[in-house]
């Protein structure tokens, strides 16, 4: 009998081109994203396992700077176990590195470099390391983005040159690591260090002429899974919403094929085949072509990702600082779970076909009535579950406390708008119908009510599609917007520069105050602190008319920058105000090393992009209460014409690193190149899903042409040409396609306002403002209408080109 039923594909090799199309699609679009989730994740555990520096805690300078190498090594003596470390940037070949020099003999075993840790390497490795010309650690994918191969020496931008390279799968990527000695001299730094390394399993005190020393602990190791967890949530809902789409077409397929083998199921049953074994053999049927696609579709989905992981690996980087390796590594259970999402998708999607083939009575089995009865039972159900899922997303969003709370109720809204179109478009076609007063026009619009089931899921695979894109893309338009207002705020000074050092930063503000082009030099500090159990960058700025003027604001008490300034309030950013319940005029107390430090909030600001919670106080305020807080930048107020020749005064008179000076212009483009970037995995996967969509719907309108010749036939002997027949099957589908289309521009709104005020919420902490744009839900509605004018351009061409006999013999067919 499965003989039987394959027979049937070798007469349609075009319908089983689509099957397996469809089906390798959706797999592929799948297990791309999880592809990309998986390279991801294992490159934040790696990083969490690797040697960064800051894995252990570390002893600092409390007023901040470097620290005498002297003292490492009179708390050795006093018993403390400290490993000295100095750490700076270096630019090579025009991109910055993070260098750090470390002590192998006394580095604590916890650091995570065993290779070195504790002196238990004593062979030529370690003599390696620490004799000249040494070796500089890295991980395989700084030596593939340096461009060098192990053994070159890189060239710093300082003219430098660093000992040879050496592969290390224990050093995190970005990162260079040297023995001290070579560090100290590729910084231009001997004999001073920037901390000393603690072993955690010390528990005794510092000796007393240990002072003007804080502890440092480091950050949790799975902090850079959990920042970037909402990001891969989002790839995992596209991924979803394309694998889903993808199935609309299998079901298409599927749909066809049993109605094309009406016949012969009837005529199987008639010689005694029982409904369950007819049912098991077109299950093991599909489970086959499943198989054949699934793999497919899994090496197409590995193209995929590999496509987009640079884009992803960019994103990743620019948003949260996360390295994520740029080669794919994934491992058999990643291919095994492709091939079995495959399976199980081609079962859910001919579940319904199954179910009919074994529940109608045999001499029914060919009735087309009969399953058109039944679709219209269904669409009413639809209805109702449509009218339930969008109350429930309704309340979702109104009482969403967190981020997979959103993710529901997006899908309940995605998935009631999609139940939902069948009998809202039934509805429109029913009132077109009463008003049509011409006889071909009143048959058109009931014609196309009675085929509507055929193609709602294609339909609603196209709302689905277009819903989400519009959605997408206005939030990503709303977000373009926000940021580049917020970035001209924020970014208010034609300068920054990065002081390596307070003796540093003492030169470049005489340096500045002497040059007539400068009216304004801001610096700032910064450190960490917590905040409702929360990491808070705590930041102290000069009050100046810069940022009174141009700071962007979305609260602000009366005379609150005035209280700012007298150091007895702070601006807190939007996340910080969300996660602690803070509004102006709440009292916050912030940890500092003099105690807590009570203020009062007097604005509240947005912080795009920073997963940390932010709080900016007075300058001179911080450094009262912070001694020794670590300065962050000066920024430069100038003529923006004077900004590159004073950036080339600063290089030739106080040998400034260029990788430490950036101008306002150029931070701006960078930043929106980021943005940009950003986004371009998202507008990859919107394009994938519409055309997935559009070939849903080429695979229902060929099902629909086969069954059309029956309904067609009498109008053709009634007069109306081929020609007239086949623009009628054209504008159907025109009306059709324009109708979804234009239920998806309420949809997408609704699905940018989640996306802006609860699932960003839920996820980053800050809400966008929301901007409507027109002129793109009219392209993306002429875009639907090409779909669908390509789509039925092959059915309509066949019923154009039917021999005028073919249509003569649908009167003698029992049909």
């Amino acid at each position: 009998m499965l003989g039987v039923l394959l027979s049937h594909w070798r007469r349609k090799p075009g319908q089983l081109a689509t099957l397996l199309i469809g089906l390798a699609v959706a797999t592929a679009l799948w297990s791309g994203v999880q592809a990309l989730n998986d390279q991801a994740r294992a490159s934040y555990d790696r990083a969490a396992r690797a040697f960064q520096g800051a894995t252990v805690p570390s002893l600092v300078a409390a007023a901040g700077g470097d620290l005498d190498q002297a003292l490492f090594a009179a708390l050795r003596r006093a018993g403390v176990p400290v490993s000295p470390a100095v750490e700076g940037r270096v630019r090579i070949a025009g991109h910055p590195y993070r260098l750090i020099g470390i002590e192998p003999v006394s580095l604590p075993r916890a650091a995570g470099l065993t290779v070195l840790a504790g002196g238990e390497a004593t062979g030529e490795g370690f003599t390696d390391f620490v004799l000249p010309p040494g070796r500089t650690l890295a991980a395989p994918e700084t030596l593939a983005r340096l461009g060098l191969p192990a053994g070159a020496r890189p060239l710093t931008a300082s003219g430098h040159s660093l000992p040879p390279l050496a592969v290390s799968a224990e050093i995190a990527p970005g990162l260079l690591a040297l023995d001290i000695g070579f560090a100290q001299a590729a910084l231009g730094r001997p004999g001073r260090v920037s901390r000393l390394l603690l072993d955690p399993g010390w528990t005794g005190t510092l000796p007393a002429d240990a002072v003007g020393l804080r502890r440092v602990d480091p950050a949790p190791g799975g902090e850079m899974a959990r920042l970037t967890e909402s990001f891969h949530l989002n790839l995992t809902a596209f991924g979803l919403l394309a694998f889903l789409v993808g199935l609309f077409i299998v079901h298409s397929a599927v749909g066809l094929a049993v109605e094309q083998r009406l016949g012969m199921f009837r005529t199987l049953r008639a010689c005694g085949v029982p409904a369950a074994g007819l049912t098991r053999a077109l299950m093991a049927e599909l489970l086959v072509l499943a198989a054949a696609a699934g793999l497919a579709g899994v090496a197409a989905g590995w193209l995929i990702a590999r496509a987009l992981l640079p884009d992803v690996a960019a994103s990743l980087h620019g948003l949260y600082g996360a390295e994520v390796a740029g080669v794919l590594s994934l491992g058999p259970g990643w291919w095994l779970a492709g091939l079995g999402i495959s399976l199980a998708g081609a079962l859910a999607a001919a579940a319904a076909a199954l179910v009919r083939v074994h529940r109608l009575p045999v001499l029914e089995s060919a009735a087309p009535r009969a399953w058109e009865a039944a679709s219209r039972t269904r669409i009413a159900r639809q209805g109702l579950a449509a009218a339930a899922m969008l109350a429930a997303s309704g309340v979702l969003a109104a009482t969403a406390p967190g981020l997979g709370t959103a993710f529901a109720a997006m899908a309940c809204l995605l998935v009631g708008a999609a139940l939902g179109l069948p009998a809202v478009l039934g509805r429109v076609l029913i009132a077109a119908e009463a008003t049509a007063r011409r006889p071909v026009l009143h048959w058109f619009w009931a014609d196309t009510r009675q085929h509507l089931p055929a193609l709602s899921l294609a339909l609603m695979a196209l709302l689905l599609a277009l819903g989400v894109n519009i959605g997408v893309g206005t939030m990503v338009g709303s977000f373009r917007e926000a940021f580049t207002g917020w970035l001209d705020g924020r970014l208010a000074a034609e300068a920054y520069l990065r002081p390596a050092s307070e003796a540093q930063r003492a030169r470049l503000e005489a340096w500045l105050a002497a040059r007539p082009e400068v009216t304004a030099v801001l610096p700032s500090r910064a450190e960490e602190t917590r905040l409702a159990g929360w990491p808070v960058e705590l930041q102290g700025f000069t009050d100046h008319a810069t940022y009174r003027d141009h700071w962007p604001m979305l609260s602000l008490a009366p005379g609150g920058w005035d209280r700012v300034a007298a150091g007895a309030g702070a601006l807190i950013s939007e996340q910080l105000a969300r996660r602690a319940g803070l509004a102006p005029g709440d009292a916050i107390a912030l940890p500092t090393p003099t105690g807590d430090w009570r203020l009062g909030v007097a604005g509240i600001y947005p912080d795009y992009g920073n997963p940390k919670g932010q709080v900016r106080v007075a300058l001179a305020a911080m450094e009262a209460r912070w001694p020794g807080a670590a300065f962050n930048s000066l920024g430069v107020r100038a003529a923006p014409g004077a900004v590159p020749g004073l950036l080339a005064a600063l290089e030739a008179d106080l040998g400034l690193d260029p990788a430490d000076m950036i101008d306002q212009a150029a931070l701006k483009r960078e930043s929106r190149a980021i943005f940009e970037r950003t986004f371009t995995v998202t507008a990859a996967l919107n394009t994938l899903t519409l055309g997935v969509a559009a070939v849903a719907l080429l695979t229902a309108l060929m099902t629909l042409s086969a069954q059309r010749l029956p309904q067609l036939a009498p109008l053709w002997a009634l007069g109306l040409t081929r020609r007239r027949l086949a623009l009628i099957e054209i504008a159907r589908m025109l009306a059709l396609a324009l109708m979804t289309a234009l239920l998806a521009i309420p949809l997408g709104i609704a699905v940018a306002w989640l996306l802006v005020a609860v699932v960003n919420v839920a996820a980053f902490g800050w809400r966008l403002p929301l901007h409507l744009f027109p002129a793109d839900w009219a392209l993306l509605v002429g875009l639907a209408l090409a779909c669908a004018l390509l789509a039925a351009l092959a059915p309509v061409l066949r019923l154009a080109r039917t021999p005028p006999a073919q249509l003569l013999r649908i009167f003698a067919d029992e049909r």
